[in-house]
């Protein structure tokens, strides 16, 4: 099946007062149609920038591309100009950001910025589709109640500062599904919530993919909420993707030592809290990279070449894609 989003090759560099920062080197990723791939990773090791990197939103300066493409539906979205990304963000690709406060203006009401956000609608082929204020408010209604707010028609009167973390939340994925997108990013959407409302956003999610046939990219550092939704998962370590594959192979049988101890260091009821292992080391300054493989100054098992040279990924059974040079070189064809 071919990919509704592709990225190969990604590397992009920052410029800061200390010297340049490699922040991604090399991303390979693919997002099939009705596809969920979970990115995960520690913080700051590149998730939200690869995110953000889709849809073009990195300053620039002092983002910097070096190499890559993002193939959406064939085309190549780094060779877009400005007003056909602003076409294609929220009409064919959509966000959720992490935190909605920041992204929900305080002095507007819901349906103020919700109705705003279904006039400005586009048909998929780019043409406008005009839509009176009175018809936006029912849709914005009807959305509101899809993601489960109760008594969506009073509760649309009201500010975000009425609202709870979970149902403001609620609001930023209705708005990201207002223009029905092909794909749908989801940038750490549990990550300000407790762990109750944690579930109830999952699962709303979940439903949703289901019922509008999304492709989903879900970002966190969090393995069990992946684990609830995706399909896939692909493993993020410093810049770079070091393992790629089915939700219950990565749980089942990792490859990748980082994957490994990512899985170690997590408490589970049959897992005593002294047989719980945390990974040494933090990640690395991406100013100053390790040489060879990112992971290899924090791994037990790194061997003189992974000092010296970047592993490929490699193919270590099929749709299981890992980079790391304790798995022989094969050609790969897919991520």
């Amino acid at each position: 099946m071919k990919p509704v989003l592709e990225i190969t090759d990604l590397k992009i560099e920052f410029d800061t007062f200390e010297g340049t920062s490699h922040v991604l080197d090399g991303i390979h990723l693919s997002l099939g149609k009705k596809d969920t791939l979970g990115l995960v990773g520690e913080t700051g090791c590149g998730k939200s920038i690869t995110a953000k990197a889709i849809l073009r939103l990195l300053p620039v300066p002092p983002a910097r591309l070096v190499s890559g493409e993002i193939l959406f539906g064939g085309e190549d979205l780094l060779k877009k100009s400005d007003e056909e990304m602003k076409e294609i963000r929220g009409r064919q690709i959509a966000m959720v950001f992490q935190d909605p406060m920041t992204f929900l203006n305080p002095v507007f009401s819901i349906e103020e910025q919700l109705v705003d956000v279904i006039s400005a609608h586009s048909n998929r082929n780019g043409s406008r589709k005009e839509i009176d204020r009175k018809e936006a408010k029912k849709k914005a209604v009807a959305l509101l109640g899809e993601v489960k707010i109760p008594q969506p028609d009073v509760r649309i009167k009201s500010y975000p500062h009425e609202f709870s973390g979970g149902m403001r939340q609620r609001v930023l994925i209705a708005m990201a599904l207002s223009r029905s997108p092909q794909v749908l990013i989801a940038d750490e959407p549990t990550t300000a919530l407790d762990v109750t409302i944690q579930a109830q956003i999952l699962k709303l999610l979940h439903e949703l993919v289901e019922r509008h046939g999304n492709s989903v990219l879900l970002i966190s550092h969090d393995l069990g909420v992946v684990a609830k939704v995706c399909r896939r998962i692909a493993v993020m370590y410093a810049g770079s993707i070091v393992e790629n594959c089915s939700t219950e192979a990565l749980f089942n049988e990792p490859f990748h030592p980082y994957t490994q101890g990512l899985l170690n260091s997590i408490l589970t009821f049959s897992k005593r809290k002294d047989a719980a292992q945390g990974i040494q080391g933090g990640i690395p300054d991406l100013i100053h990279p390790p040489s060879g493989c990112r992971f290899h100054p924090r791994c037990s098992r790194a061997m003189k070449i992974c000092e010296i040279e970047k592993p490929s990924p490699v193919e270590a059974e099929k749709n299981h894609v890992v980079s790391c040079h304790l798995y022989p070189v094969r050609k790969v064809k897919s991520f």
